[in-house]
């Protein structure tokens, strides 16, 4: 078990609730952010989702503007920059740009979305052993049998995804390319394969911290460690695959100027209220939201509790979003903050990152204010 404090920080999606608007979602953002930084957590991360009817962060970037400029000591940051329907200078620059405003306070979290599968150079180290494909658990914390995503990549709306956010013809660069080029460009010494120099005004000497995101024990989680960057891990996407995942980032970590051992944060997805069956009530839309996502439509507005009783749930659907489901950690203070350091010791995580949704913005502000006190009161 860490003896060190492991501080807890917020993953926001910029969720919009069923009957609800793009604005409204911005809005309860903003007094999220100011809300998690009273409450004492560490950074305030946005996703980026695209073509989703549920969520409103689909510009990182704009919205970390916005929560940055609305707080005053919170880190800001994403989680993360789908970078294969960017450029590297296109993020230097957007996030120089907040940098400039908002100096050492902002983190630019990278993840490979977007990008195909990566092409052969040479050599490569041995494929990294798979996650097991039955549920287990780690002491008492449950790894479910991983998730099969071949579904819903093969989708029509995986397709007009890519349709949509890649100019025609275009192809992304190699994913570890594209990080040597982002870190090369905020340190200042980006050079063309013909020696010619670049420098990225606004970007160029920005004190943004850098990460790397994955949900697998593949490029990411190898790219993360022989740069030496930090890694966040996420369980609350694949929950069946964390603990190859960060075994993989560890295997390959180099130390580098940024750090000299590995840095690894791990997200969780948590429902609390002040008893265990307020909070189940709350978060009964969690399954079909999730559903929504998986079955290829994007992320549905958040539903009410009583919203969700009589829609059709067949078999399929259970096993489409089991688990998820079973690893969302809901319930009273104490449970949730048991659970939290249940995940956080079997993956020896400095950092845990922790995800909320519900229909009431009231009831999100208030889950995060629970949690960060009975966190503090268990000395995690």
């Amino acid at each position: 078990m860490s003896a060190r404090p492991v501080p807890l920080s917020v993953l926001d999606l910029v969720p919009i609730s069923s009957g609800s608007t793009a604005s409204a979602a911005l809005a309860n953002t903003v007094d999220l952010a100011r809300r998690a930084e009273e409450f004492g957590y560490h950074r305030y991360w946005i996703a980026e989702h695209h073509l989703a009817p549920g969520v409103a962060g689909s510009q990182p970037a704009l919205v970390i503007a916005l929560v940055a400029g609305a707080t005053r000591r919170i880190r800001v940051g994403s989680g993360a920059v789908q970078l294969g329907h960017q450029t590297a200078l296109s993020v230097v620059e957007q996030f120089g740009l907040v940098d400039a405003l908002h100096p050492g306070r902002i983190d630019l979290g990278l993840g490979r979305s977007g990008h195909r599968k990566p092409p052969s150079y040479g050599a490569r180290p041995p494929a990294p052993r798979a996650a097991p494909a039955e549920a287990r658990r780690v002491g008492t914390l449950l790894i479910p049998r991983p998730f099969d995503p071949a579904g819903l990549l093969d989708s029509p709306r995986f397709r007009l995804h890519q349709e949509l956010l890649f100019p025609p013809g275009a192809e992304p660069r190699d994913y570890a390319a594209q990080v040597d080029d982002i870190r090369a460009l905020l340190a200042g010494d980006y050079r063309s394969p013909e020696g010619l120099a670049a420098h990225a005004v606004p970007g160029e000497g920005a004190e943004v911290q850098l990460w790397i995101l994955g949900s697998s024990a593949g490029e990411s989680a190898r790219v993360a460690g022989e740069r030496g960057l930090r890694f966040a891990a996420n369980y609350h996407v694949s929950p069946g695959t964390v603990l190859e995942t960060v075994a993989a980032y560890r295997a390959a970590f180099r130390p580098s100027a940024d750090l000299d051992r590995p840095h690894v944060q791990v997200s969780a997805d948590v429902v609390v209220a002040p008893d265990d069956h307020t909070a189940r009530e709350l978060a009964a839309g969690y399954g079909p939201w999730v559903r929504s996502i998986r079955a290829g439509g994007g992320a549905r507005p958040f539903p009410a509790p009583g919203e969700v009783g009589g829609e059709p749930w067949t078999e399929a659907d259970r096993a489409l979003v089991a688990d998820r489901v079973d690893t969302q950690f809901v319930g009273s203070p104490e449970r949730v903050a048991g659970l939290l350091r249940e995940l956080r010791d079997a993956t020896e995580a400095d950092e845990l990152l922790v995800t909320t949704i519900t229909h009431d913005h009231r009831d999100r502000v208030r889950s995060y204010e629970l949690l960060a006190s009975a966190w503090a009161e268990l000395g995690a």
